[in-house]
C-alpha cells in the first residue's frame, strides 16, 4: 500500500469511526466504560493503561464476546499510536457493539499526558529480553511466566545437553539443573559448544554455569557434580518439571527412565551415533505414553550400541538433536503444540531426511506395564551391569 493509498484508508476509517483523547477514555472508563488494549503481548509487558483488558488485535473478533457480551456498553479501543485500534473499533463495529471509539495517539500519548499506567507483568528487561517470543499469541506473558517458573534437569552437560541448555536458558526456563561428573576434555569442543578451549580440566556443570549466566543472567542453573546412579537418581531428579536425557551411557538412561515414571516426570529422550539421532517423549502423566523401555526392553550390549568415544559422531548432530529436545520442553512446558509422545523421530543427517516411527505404548513392557512391581534402582543397576 502506497503512502498515498494508507493516508486515504485511514481517513476513511476516522469518518465512520470516533477518536476520543485518551483523558476522554479514562473519563469513560471511570463511568464504566471498557478501555481495551489491542496491542500485543509484548508491547503491553511495558505497561498499560490501568484497568484496561488486554486482547491482540488478532484475537479481538474471537474473544471479545467471552470479555463484553453487552453489546451496547461502551467501548474505547486503544493500540500504540492510533491506527490499529481504527481496525479494531470497526471489526467491533460490525459485530454490533453499538458505542465504539478509537483512542487518538494511543498508549503512546496516554504515557505522554501522564494518565495511570499499570506496570506490565514483565520488567523492562524480560520485556526487551522475550520481546520475540512474547509476540508469539501461544506464548505472551502468560507463557513466559510459566516459562520463568519451570525447573528442567538436564542429565549430562555434553553433546546433547550444551545446546539444550543454551535454548532453554536463552527462552527464560526459570531454573535449569545440570547433572554430571565430568570434566571438560578438548575432544568434547567439537560438539559441547556451551564449553570453551580456557575451560579444559573445569568440571563440565561450572563450565555450563558460566556460559548459561553470560547468556541469560535471568536464569538460576543449579550444578550437580555427581554421577547419577541408583541411590541418588530420585533426589537429583525429584521438584523438577520434565528431564532432558543426555545420558551417554545405558545404565543412566534405563535409572532415569525409572525415575520418570515413579516420580511421573516427562523424559524427554535424545541419542546419536556417527550421523543419526533420534528423538521421543516418554510422559507418564499420559495414559497412551509409552516408557523408555517400550523402546529398549533390556539393555544391549556395549557391542551393539557404542558410545561416541567409541564410534565417533558429526559434531553438529549432537546440536541438531538437542535443540528438538529443547523444543519439545519448551512445548511440554507452555502446553502447546503436538509433543513426540508415541513417535520416535529419526534423523539421517547424510540423507537430511527426518522419518517418524509410530512407538506404542508395550502392554507387556517391563518398565511400564501394568503386571510390573518395581524392584528397587539396584536391580535396574545390576540389569545394566549384566548386559554389558
Amino acid at each position: 500500500m502506497t503512502s498515498l493509498n494508507r493516508d486515504s484508508w485511514l481517513d476513511a476509517l476516522r469518518a465512520s469511526i470516533p477518536e476520543i483523547s485518551p483523558s476522554d477514555a479514562l473519563a469513560r472508563q471511570a463511568q464504566g466504560g471498557l478501555l481495551i488494549d489491542v496491542r500485543e503481548d509484548g508491547e503491553r509487558a511495558s505497561g498499560t493503561p490501568v484497568g484496561a483488558v488486554g486482547l491482540s488485535r488478532g484475537f479481538l473478533e474471537l474473544r471479545i464476546e467471552q470479555i463484553e457480551a453487552d453489546r451496547q456498553r461502551p467501548i474505547a479501543v486503544l493500540c500504540g499510536s492510533g491506527q490499529r485500534s481504527l481496525l479494531a473499533s470497526e471489526a467491533l463495529q460490525r459485530m454490533g457493539y453499538r458505542q465504539v471509539a478509537s483512542v487518538a495517539g494511543g498508549f503512546q500519548r496516554w504515557k505522554a499526558e501522564g494518565l495511570p499506567v499499570a506496570a506490565g507483568a514483565l520488567d523492562g528487561d524480560a520485556a526487551e529480553r522475550y520481546a520475540r517470543q512474547l509476540q508469539l499469541p501461544q506464548v505472551g506473558e502468560t507463557g513466559q511466566a510459566k516459562l520463568s517458573t519451570a525447573r528442567i534437569a538436564l542429565l549430562g552437560a555434553g553433546g546433547l545437553g550444551a545446546p539444550a541448555a543454551l535454548y532453554l536458558a536463552a527462552a527464560g526456563v526459570g531454573q535449569l539443573t545440570l547433572i554430571d561428573d565430568d570434566r571438560v576434555e578438548r575432544s568434547n569442543l567439537h560438539r559441547q559448544v556451551i564449553h570453551a578451549d580456557a575451560r579444559v580440566g573445569m568440571h563440565k556443570t561450572e563450565s555450563a554455569r558460566i556460559t548459561l549466566a553470560a547468556l541469560n543472567p535471568r536464569v538460576r542453573v543449579e550444578i550437580r557434580n555427581e554421577r547419577l546412579q541408583a541411590d541418588n537418581v530420585e533426589r537429583l531428579l525429584a521438584d523438577h518439571d520434565l528431564v532432558i536425557d543426555g545420558a551417554d551411557n545405558f545404565p543412566a538412561r534405563y535409572l532415569v527412565a525409572a525415575a520418570s515414571q515413579r516420580l511421573r516426570l516427562p523424559m524427554i529422550y535424545g541419542a546419536v551415533e556417527r550421523f543419526t539421532g533420534q528423538v521421543s517423549v516418554f510422559d507418564p502423566r499420559r495414559a497412551d505414553s509409552p516408557c523408555y523401555r517400550c523402546l529398549f526392553p533390556e539393555p544391549p550390549s556395549a557391542a551393539e550400541a557404542p558410545n561416541c568415544s567409541e564410534a565417533g559422531v558429526l559434531g553438529v548432530l549432537p546440536g541438531i538433536v538437542g535443540l528438538l529436545q529443547a523444543t519439545e520442553a519448551l512445548k511440554l512446558i507452555l502446553g502447546i503444540g503436538e509433543p513426540l509422545v508415541g513417535r520416535l523421530l529419526g534423523f539421517d543427517a547424510l540423507a537430511m531426511r527426518f522419518r517418524e516411527t509410530r512407538l506404542p505404548r508395550d502392554p507387556l513392557c517391563p518398565g511400564c506395564g501394568s503386571h510390573v512391581a518395581f524392584g528397587g534402582y539396584q536391580d535396574i543397576a545390576e540389569l545394566c551391569a549384566s548386559a554389558g
